[in-house]
């Protein structure tokens, strides 16, 4: 199948600028797993922390070259940007054009891989086609061994998605919304049948490399770092119960990486719409991030954070809080003594944690103090956990006394003499504290280790 793109009169720097600010609402980029070491004859390797950004128009490095091979679109999704009732700049790149800026970004050490998404010019397989010459040229002709995250097209020929996979370290595929009734809503050329197709694709043919590497050593891999997809939160009245529970059964049935979850932003004013006077639902969101750290680390279920009598998470509390003091008869739990599973559900402890608990309590038993030096967050868990019988401050095991403590500073309990102060911490914190983060707060924050 051979096409074309027509030579552009705008420089290749102007279309970076359009290309590159019409992507940044796609949110489905993210470090792969994927450790692949140079070869001697290419460019470029690939690590698997650290590709996690994009190359900022204000010039900053941030790992990824994040772009849209064309902001040109045939579909009318109410809430896009790039839909074709939307009279913006338009602009496509060629593929050699999308190769030499990699190639140049890589170079000047800018960037470490790519993320490339499209809108859809003239027909899914039209566009498909362009995507697999781009990585084709970057892996071929220009030897680029690095990083290449791209977008799975709903409707191409499978044929094409099947070739890219190949090419490609991980795929995606956005669902867009979470529902059928969502997209017939506000995106009426898609359908869920249509999205769900390529998923399923990609899903069989990781299975089949997997067991054709097993038989031969050498065989090329397919989307090595397996694929992820997105969700608009916001957009469609779905509440937190059915979009978790949405993405719990992605996990299960598609075997995805990752799902992402993106605040709705109103950028199109369509009457379709919901209007947002507090702004984009930022806070849902996160919490939504937590809950799939939950899903996916923590050994939870969707049924078990929320419910039809309970359909959003409190914004108040992280949802293993809002879980624990919910579930208080399963509380306190004896940290030298308690499984894996048991200490992953208590606040302030994390997979890391909880397994260096494991180990260590093999050779002696543990104290409040050797729980911080392992990373345990105290001033959550002080609540949920018992040392060799003994808790670590007189502390009443009751929801509305827990809640206080966890919510309102003017109620938090006032550690020792240990230096061990009492803070809430959380990444939507207002600066009213007067204690500074630690590094090690940030990190386990940012990293979902709630």
């Amino acid at each position: 199948m051979e096409y074309s793109v027509k030579e552009s009169k705008a420089s290749i720097m102007d279309k970076l600028g359009i290309l590159a600010d019409a992507a940044k609402y796609d949110v489905a980029c993210t470090s792969s797993g994927v450790d692949r070491k140079g070869t001697g004859d290419s460019i470029g390797n690939c690590v698997a922390a650290g590709i996690c950004h994009s190359f900022s128009s204000d010039g900053r490095c941030i790992s990824l070259l994040k772009i849209l091979l064309t902001n040109h679109c045939i579909y009318d999704c109410k809430y896009c940007q790039n839909r074709c009732s939307n009279d913006i700049p338009r602009a496509v790149f060629t593929p050699e054009e999308i190769c030499t800026l990699t190639m140049e970004f890589y170079r000047r050490n800018y960037i470490e891989g790519l993320f490339l998404s499209s809108g859809i010019m003239r027909n899914p397989s039209f566009t498909m086609e362009l995507i697999f010459q781009t990585i084709w040229l970057l892996r071929n002709k220009y030897r680029f061994n690095g990083y290449i995250h791209v977008k799975a097209i709903p409707g191409a020929d499978p044929r094409l998605i099947q070739q890219t996979g190949f090419l490609a370290d991980r795929m995606s595929v956005n669902l867009e919304l979470p529902t059928a009734e969502g997209l017939q809503a506000l995106a009426p050329n898609k359908s869920r049948k249509t999205i769900l197709a390529p998923m399923r694709q990609i899903q069989n043919g990781i299975q089949e490399n997997k067991n054709d590497l097993v038989l031969y050593r050498n065989a090329p891999k397919f989307v090595a770092g397996g694929q992820s997809t997105q969700m608009i939160i916001g957009a469609t009245p779905e509440n937190d119960f059915h979009i978790i529970n949405v993405a719990e059964s992605l996990y299960q049935k598609f075997d995805l990486k990752r799902v992402f979850y993106s605040a709705f932003v109103n950028v199109t004013q369509d009457k379709a719409l919901p209007a947002l006077p507090g702004g984009p639902p930022l806070l849902r969101e996160h919490r939504l991030y937590q809950a799939d750290w939950l899903l996916r680390f923590y050994g939870f279920k969707a049924e078990e954070l929320l419910d039809e009598k309970r359909p959003f998470f409190n914004v108040m509390l992280d949802p293993k809080e809002d879980w624990a003091v919910r579930h208080l008869e399963q509380f306190p739990v004896e940290i030298n003594r308690a499984p894996m599973e048991k200490l992953l559900r208590v606040p302030g402890i994390g997979v890391k944690s909880a397994g260096r608990i494991v180990a260590a309590r093999r050779c002696a038993g543990l104290t409040f103090g050797d729980l911080k030096k392992m990373g345990v967050v105290l001033k959550r868990a002080v609540f949920f956990i018992t040392c060799s019988g003994k808790m670590m401050y007189p502390v009443k095991l009751d929801e509305d006394y827990i809640v206080r403590n966890l919510t309102d500073k003017n109620e938090r309990i006032r550690f020792g003499a240990d230096g061990m102060s009492y803070r809430q911490m959380s990444l939507f914190d207002d600066g009213s504290f007067t204690g500074a983060l630690t590094v090690q707060e940030i990190m386990q924050t940012a990293v979902g280790q709630v």
